[in-house]
């Protein structure tokens, strides 16, 4: 009877160590797969990066290198169906130009979602790259904005969530200091519209004509100041204004990445 015990126990023990093998290997291949994936994800976000710097090179541009993060699990699944979930692009110290003086945009996300690329579009890099939208927020350094405004001594700031001036102002023979907040918007063609509305002066003499004087300043200052060219063909949709500049929210739907970025 112990004989039976022994001889029914010796394929339960072949039968556990099968198990374990099976699971192990089966650990290691997805592990593997995994390594591949990420991998593969590695070199992806490595040539769209390379391709990002050409385009801001061409543009004119600086910045810092960006940072590509391609978004969605598994990665290789999204390359065989031709269909990847998000692509994520970070600039820094990105410097632009407009009409010869530069703007500083101290950082700049876009986040592409549903970018279309065949396998054959991969690995020939022939063909279309597209992405279903692109959104892009950054924000331009108010130095750089006020340079725009070609006032000198002209600061602007952030106040309660609007648009602040400093400048000083000769009204009547006397340099007075000017304060005051703006509406800002979008204007035409993406231009940021700057509206100085309601300006004062400490010891601002108590004539028509010195008041007179001061809104004629207002209205020199009330212009459309336009951005730079922003990369993926991003149309700039809302300004507003926070402690740390002026903050762009800008959009673009059905973009060809490669042409934008190659």
């Amino acid at each position: 009877m112990a004989h039976d015990d022994t001889y029914e126990e010796r394929p339960r023990r072949r039968g556990r160590k099968v198990l374990i093998t099976l699971v192990v290997l089966l650990l290691v291949l997805g592990g593997l797969i995994v390594v591949a994936d990420r991998v593969a994800v590695g070199v992806a976000e490595r040539a769209i990066a390379d391709q990002v710097r050409q385009e801001i090179a061409k543009q004119g541009a600086q910045s810092s290198p960006p940072e590509v993060e391609v978004g969605g699990v598994p990665f290789l699944t999204q390359v065989l169906d031709g269909r990847y979930e998000r692509i994520s692009i970070a600039l820094r110290d990105v410097q632009g130009s407009v009409r010869g003086d530069a703007v500083a945009l101290p950082k700049l996300d876009v986040d592409a979602r549903n970018v279309r690329a065949s396998l054959d579009t991969i690995r020939s890099g022939q063909g279309d790259v597209v992405a279903e939208t692109v959104d892009g927020t950054g924000t331009i350094s108010y130095d750089s904005l006020a340079k725009l405004l070609d006032r000198p001594g002209l600061t602007l700031g952030e106040q309660n969530g609007r648009l602040a001036v400093t400048a000083p102002v000769d009204i009547l023979g006397k340099r007075l200091t000017v304060t005051g907040t703006a509406d800002v918007t979008v204007g035409k063609e993406g231009k940021v519209a700057l509206r100085f509305n309601d300006l004062n002066a400490d010891g601002l003499p108590n004539l028509p004509l010195a008041r007179t004087l001061l809104n004629n300043y207002a209205r020199s200052i009330s212009i459309d100041v336009p951005l730079p060219e922003l990369p993926f063909q991003l149309a700039v949709r809302e300004v507003r204004p926070l402690p740390e500049g002026l903050a762009v929210t800008a959009d673009a739907r059905n973009v060809p990445i490669n042409s934008a970025t190659g």
